[in-house]
């Protein structure tokens, strides 16, 4: 969580100006590219904190995700900003439906998932709304920040409720 609050205060100072007709900056692509990657680092340490192993197909097809988007926004940078906008949306959906499937699938055993499906559902909304919005002329690199922080937010909202959740069962 820490990561994204950095990450989006950094997206909101280097590229607010940023529309979609315009180049990355180095620093905004250097962020584009970064946060699928740390999206899929995130996952394969969550699996080996989980012991999920390699059994788990889910959480594998997600970190393929955010791989195959980190060489895909490697390439959109060098076009515009609509371009990385475009691969960056399509990826918040598919991100988001997969968050979907996992919160759906713990809700039995886990509980405390509907932040996650608050946040995934979130996530798929805002990705086919910023691949949607990626070629109009006033889209901007900070609707990337607003995605991640709403993202953020979620985060801690589920660390919460599963917390609270633990310490219930452990009474």
């Amino acid at each position: 969580m820490l990561f994204s609050l950095i990450w989006v205060a950094l997206v909101f100072t280097t590229s607010a100006s940023l529309v979609s007709t315009d180049r990355p900056t180095v620093s905004a692509a250097v962020l584009l590219v970064v946060y699928p990657l740390w999206d899929a680092i995130a996952t394969l340490l969550e699996r080996r904190l989980a012991g999920a192993g390699s059994a788990n197909r889910v959480s594998t097809v997600n970190m393929g995700l955010g791989l195959a988007t980190t060489a895909g926004m490697i390439i959109a940078v060098l076009s515009t900003v609509g371009t990385a906008l475009l691969v960056f949306g399509v990826w918040a959906l598919l991100s988001g439906a997969i968050q979907l499937v996992v919160a759906v699938r713990r809700r039995r055993t886990v509980g405390a998932q509907w932040p996650m499906v608050i946040s995934g559902g979130q996530s798929v909304l805002a990705g086919a709304a910023i691949a949607a919005g990626s070629t109009s002329a006033t889209s901007g690199l900070s609707t990337v920040a607003g995605y991640s922080a709403f993202g953020a937010f979620w985060f801690l909202v589920s660390v919460i409720a599963l917390t609270g959740r633990s310490r219930r069962g452990t009474r």
